[in-house]
């Protein structure tokens, strides 16, 4: 999330009283200014304010004009969240400066105290409306942005190596459980037996000869920064690395109408097997937004909803 003229994103006041995570930790801005000034004290004298109220991950705040400070919401293990830290931050570097829309510098990582238990980090603030706040969907320009930005990742060396994770960006049907979860989490909020049938097309994608390629991973309106129409950052870069080149093209139903969304594909130069399993990924992201954060979030709510909407409404070639 980020941030126009210090209030665009919601402000503490609006934080959602309801967790969203059943082990939710939850943190206010007395306790960070305390972990702020005891461990950065060059940085008392910076205003701290919350920020991106909805994040689903990380509490933000902001420090001053020029960091943000990203607290885990979750998480038990000291050393396991330290460790996902650092390969957050490791990401990001290999993402900064590859592309000429600004993306999050790590600056540093705090330790636990004052009432949080868990290492937190700070990284540079980037300027911009939050997309779910400035809706992009309508620009052209902004579709051809975003083009270059997905292309200008697929260009950093992957260094040999490839998918690894248990996420998105692997193989369609390892996910066919959680769908099933979703599926069942969501009879008399969604058109269940239609979006079934949906999944079971979907999943027989073959992958076809594509070679992993780096990806930026969760291209989803909350990640992404807009100003006048335009792409002004990216958000949330941690979690890039090699994966299905199609992941990233998940942004096509999640933030763009379908006039901008073919401006993109044809900037790209996808063809219809790539196209299915970016509007693939995309489903099987939306769909674990609309019940997931049916109580507790409800911008991401709407965002599932919304993606979901376009994906029936935009049939495979």
């Amino acid at each position: 999330m980020t941030h126009q003229d210090l209030d665009d994103r919601p402000a503490a006041d609006d934080v959602p009283s309801a967790p969203m995570h059943e082990d939710q930790l939850r943190i206010d801005a007395a306790t960070v200014r305390k972990l702020v000034d005891e461990q950065f004290p060059t940085w008392r004298d910076l205003p701290l304010q919350r920020v991106g109220a909805y994040s689903t991950v990380c509490a933000v705040f902001r420090i001053g004009d020029r960091f943000a400070a990203r607290f885990p919401l979750q998480g038990q293990d000291v050393a396991a969240v330290r460790r996902w830290l650092e390969a957050e931050a490791d990401a990001a570097r290999k993402l900064l400066g590859r592309t000429r829309f600004p993306t999050p510098e790590p600056v540093a990582v705090g330790e636990p105290g004052a009432g949080y238990p868990l290492p937190w980090s700070v990284q540079t603030w980037i300027t911009g409306a939050v997309a779910t706040e400035e809706d992009p969907g309508d620009s052209v320009p902004f579709a051809h942005d975003l083009a270059e930005f997905i292309d200008g990742v697929r260009a950093i060396d992957t260094e040999g190596r490839t998918f690894a994770g248990q996420g998105r960006g692997g193989e369609l049907p390892a996910h066919d459980e959680w769908m099933h979860t979703c599926f069942r989490e969501s009879e008399g909020l969604l058109d269940v037996p239609l979006l079934r049938g949906f999944w079971a097309r979907m999943r027989e994608l073959p992958r076809g000869g594509t070679p992993d390629r780096m990806t930026h991973g969760d291209l989803i309106p909350g990640n992404v920064l807009v100003r006048d129409g335009r792409l002004a950052g990216v958000l949330d870069v941690g979690g890039a690395g090699p994966a299905d080149p199609a992941l990233d093209l998940l942004s096509a139903w999640q933030l763009l109408e379908g006039g901008p969304r073919q401006v993109l594909r044809q900037r790209l130069g996808c063809d219809d097997l790539e196209w299915a399993r970016g509007r693939a990924w995309a489903f099987a992201q939306a769909m674990g937004l609309v019940w997931y954060y049916r109580r507790t979030n409800p911008v991401m709510c709407a965002v599932g909803r919304r993606t979901i909407a376009r994906i029936v409404a935009d049939p495979p070639a």
